[in-house]
C-alpha cells in the first residue's frame, strides 16, 4: 500500500511503519529464519513499489511469488490482520498486479537470455568454476575476440573461439601473453558442462534488453518481472551469477540520475547468500562497488536471505532499509550472529532488540528504514501487512496465459542465431581448409606434372638411346656393307689386276715368244751360219762330212745357248 509516496509496511502498536519511496534506492535487507514471513514482507514491498509506479524484479525460487499475478482471497489469518488494523478503511483491497514471467529454460516464463559477451569474463569464470589462472586466460580470449570484432553470443561461439586460439597460440603469445593449451582445454570442458546445465539456452538471442524492464502498465503501475527460478536455483552458481549480471548490466547501461522521487527500478534477490558463496575476491569487490554506486543510477537492491551474516560486511553496510524477521540461536555461532544482527539496529528503549529478535512471531519483524535525512530510524517491532495479491502459487494454465499475453512475448519467444564468432571462424576454417586443399591439389598437380615430365624425359631419353642404338647399328651395318663392298671392290680390283697382270704376262709372254722366235730364228740362223762357218772350218780342219756334221751341231748348240742366255 502506498500513501504520500510512502510504503505502508505494517503496524507497530498504533503507529504506521513506513518506507519513504525516495529512500528506497538506498537498498535494503529482508532476513529471517525459514517460515518467519520473509516472502510476505517481500510481496508487500513489491506490490507497493508497483503501486508507486516503480518497476520490480523478483527471483521466485519456490514458485509462491507468482501469486502476485492474481488477486488475494480471504483467509482466516489475513482477514484477522485486516480487521485488527482496520486496513480496509486505509485502502487495503485484494487485487492482482501486472506481471511478466521469465525463465532461463523457457518453461515457467518467456525465455530469458543474454550473450557471452554481455556476461563478460569475470562473471563467466565464476559460472565455469575457473581458477585465477584460467580466468586470466579466458579474459585474454575475450580480448582477442574483441580486437578482431568477433561476437561471442552463445556457447558454440565461445567454444569456437577457444579452439581457434588453441590452434594459433603461438601467433598470440607475443601480443597477449602465454596461454597454455591445458588451460584452454579445461575452459572448453567447463563450457561443455555448462551446456549440459542449460547454458546453451541461457546464452542465446534475442538477449534481454534490460530497458524493457523499466516500464509501467497502462494504469501507471510498475511492471513486475518474475524470474521463475525453481529449476535454475538447482544450479546455484548459474542462478547467482545471472543475478549479478543483471545488476552489473544496469550499472553499466543506465545513466546517472542522482536522487529521484522514486527509484527507476527495484530488485529483490531471494536466496541472496548464493550470490557470495565461493565468490573470488575480485568478484566480491565488483559486487560491492556496484551496490555502492548503482544507487546514483536510480536502482534499489533488496537482498532476501535467512541471516544478515550471509551478506559481506562491506555490502551489509550499504543496506539502509531493514526488515528483520525472527532468528533462531541453537548454537554459539548462531547466538553470535543474532547478537550481531541486533547490534546493527538503532536501539529502541522500549524493548531489548536481541530478546525480541529471538521471540518474533510469524509475520512480525524488526523494521528500521531511512528517514527524510537518510538516517536509520530506531528499530520498531512491526506486524507486517498481508499482501493484496494471492499468497500461493498459480495454476500452470494461468501462468501460460500470462506468458503468451505479455506485450514482450513475440519479441523474446522466437530464438534466432545471427552471424557471430562461430559462423565467422567456421567460414575461416573452411576457407583455410579449401586453401589447403587447393595448395595440396596444386602440389599434387605439380608432382604429377613433374612425374609426367620425368616420364617424358625418361621416354625421350629412352627413345634417344634407342635411336642412337639404331643409328649405331645402322652405321655399323653401313660400315660393314661399305667394308664388304670395299672388300668386294678390292677383290674385283685385285682380280681385275690379276687378270690384267695375267693378260699383260700373257701378252708379255707372247711378245717374248715372238721376240724369242725372232731372235731364235735370227740367232739360229746366225748360229747356223756360225756353225756352218765353224763346221766348215772344222770340217776343213777335220775334214769331210764329219767336219760338217760337227760344225752343224756346234752351231746349233751355240745358237740355243745364246738364246737361253738372252731370255733366261
Amino acid at each position: 500500500m502506498i500513501r504520500d509516496n510512502k510504503i505502508f509496511l505494517g503496524m507497530s502498536g498504533d503507529e504506521r511503519v513506513e518506507l519513504d519511496v525516495r529512500m528506497a534506492n538506498r537498498h535494503g535487507l529482508i532476513a529471517g529464519a525459514t517460515g518467519t514471513g520473509k516472502t510476505v514482507s517481500l510481496k508487500v514491498l513489491a506490490e507497493s513499489f508497483s503501486d508507486a509506479g516503480v518497476p520490480v524484479f523478483m527471483a521466485d525460487v519456490k514458485g509462491d511469488l507468482a501469486g502476485v499475478y492474481e488477486a488475494g482471497k480471504d483467509k482466516e489469518s489475513v482477514k484477522a490482520r485486516i480487521d485488527q488494523y482496520s486496513l480496509t478503511e486505509q485502502g487495503f483491497g485484494y487485487k492482482s498486479y501486472p506481471v511478466n514471467f521469465w525463465d532461463v529454460y523457457a518453461e515457467g516464463g518467456m525465455p530469458l537470455r543474454t550473450t557471452i559477451s554481455e556476461m563478460g569474463p569475470l562473471l563467466l569464470s565464476r559460472i565455469l568454476g575457473l581458477s585465477e589462472t584460467q580466468s586470466s586466460v579466458l579474459t585474454v580470449v575475450f580480448k582477442i575476440a574483441d580486437d578482431n570484432n568477433l561476437l561471442l553470443i552463445d556457447t558454440k561461439d565461445l567454444k569456437a573461439m577457444l579452439a581457434y586460439v588453441q590452434e594459433h597460440t603461438a601467433d598470440y603469445t607475443m601480443e597477449y601473453g602465454n596461454m597454455s593449451k591445458q588451460s584452454l582445454a579445461v575452459i572448453v570442458r567447463a563450457v561443455v558442462a555448462l551446456e549440459s546445465q542449460g547454458g546453451d539456452q541461457f546464452f542465446a538471442e534475442p538477449a534481454l534488453d534490460i530497458a524493457d524492464w523499466l516500464s509501467v502498465n497502462y494504469d501507471g503501475r510498475g511492471m513486475i518481472q518474475i524470474l521463475d527460478a525453481r529449476k535454475l536455483v538447482n544450479s546455484p552458481v548459474m542462478y547467482s551469477t545471472f543475478l549479478l549480471w543483471m545488476i552489473s548490466e544496469l550499472y553499466e547501461t543506465l545513466p546517472e540520475v542522482g536522487d529521484l522521487d522514486k527509484p527507476r527500478m527495484v530488485f529483490f534477490f531471494d536466496e541472496a547468500h548464493l550470490l557470495f558463496e565461493n565468490a573470488s575476491k575480485a568478484l566480491l569487490e565488483k559486487i560491492e562497488q556496484v551496490v555502492k554506486l548503482i544507487r546514483s543510477k536510480g536502482i534499489g537492491i533488496y537482498f532476501v536471505t535467512q541471516s544478515p551474516r550471509d551478506i559481506p560486511d562491506g555490502i551489509l553496510a550499504q543496506l539502509g532499509n531493514k526488515v528483520q524477521h525472527a532468528l533462531r540461536a541453537y548454537t554459539p555461532a548462531e547466538t553470535k550472529a543474532v547478537k550481531k544482527a541486533a547490534e546493527s539496529f538503532r536501539e529502541n528503549p522500549e524493548f531489548d532488540t536481541y530478546d525480541t529478535l529471538l521471540n518474533l512471531g510469524i509475520g512480525e519483524a524488526l523494521v528500521s528504514t531511512l528517514d527524510d535525512d537518510g538516517i536509520p530510524t530506531i528499530v520498531r517491532k512491526t506486524s507486517i501487512l498481508p499482501p493484496q495479491s494471492s499468497l500461493g502459487a498459480i495454476d500452470d494454465s494461468v501462468r501460460r496465459a500470462a506468458i503468451e499475453g505479455s506485450a514482450l512475448y513475440k519479441r523474446y519467444n522466437d530464438y534466432f542465431d545471427r552471424d557471430s564468432a562461430y559462423e565467422f571462424l567456421t567460414r575461416k576454417n573452411a576457407e583455410a581448409a579449401a586453401e589447403a586443399a587447393r595448395l595440396a591439389e596444386e602440389e599434387e598437380r605439380a608432382k604429377a606434372a613433374a612425374k609426367a615430365e620425368a616420364e617424358e624425359a625418361r621416354a625421350a631419353e629412352k627413345q634417344a638411346a634407342a635411336e642412337a642404338r639404331a643409328a649405331e647399328k645402322q652405321a655399323a651395318a653401313e660400315a660393314r656393307a661399305a667394308e664388304k663392298q670395299a672388300a668386294a671392290e678390292a677383290r674385283a680390283a685385285e682380280k681385275q689386276a690379276a687378270a690384267a697382270a695375267k693378260a699383260a704376262e700373257k701378252e708379255a709372254a707372247a711378245k717374248k715368244k715372238k721376240v724369242t722366235g725372232v731372235i731364235s730364228t735370227t740367232v739360229g740362223s746366225a748360229g747356223s751360219t756360225i756353225g756352218r762357218e765353224l763346221g766348215s772350218t772344222l770340217g776343213k780342219t777335220m775334214g769331210g762330212s764329219f767336219g760338217k756334221k760337227i760344225g752343224g751341231n756346234v752351231g746349233s748348240t751355240l745358237g740355243r745357248g745364246i738364246l737361253k742366255t738372252l731370255f733366261s
